[in-house]
């Protein structure tokens, strides 16, 4: 999996769950987090794809849920997000 802070490739063996505590090996942040985590989509409601997941506040921080799955760290983000809407301004104006 790929850290969503410093994209540094953090290496999981076949079935490997990770820890609720375990830090990226090359920037020291959280990995069990939204941000890295396959069903964040920060255009889905609470920013989640799993509709059971309860509200996180801070994305970018260590949690306890019971839904996280290992993603590639970007989910989409909110310069994606704001690139997107420029474009659609651009397309738009009058």
């Amino acid at each position: 999996m790929r850290c969503f802070q410093c994209n540094a490739e953090n290496a999981l063996a076949a079935g490997q769950r990770l820890g609720f505590r375990d830090e990226c090996d090359g920037c020291g942040a959280d990995l069990h987090c939204c941000r890295n985590c396959a069903h964040h989509d920060p255009t889905a409601y609470n920013e989640c794809r799993e509709s059971s997941a309860d509200r996180v506040s801070d994305r970018e921080r260590a949690n306890r849920c019971d839904w996280f799955q290992p993603g590639e760290g970007q989910g989409g983000t909110d310069d994606d997000r704001g690139a997107a809407l420029s474009e659609l301004e651009q397309l738009f104006k009058k």
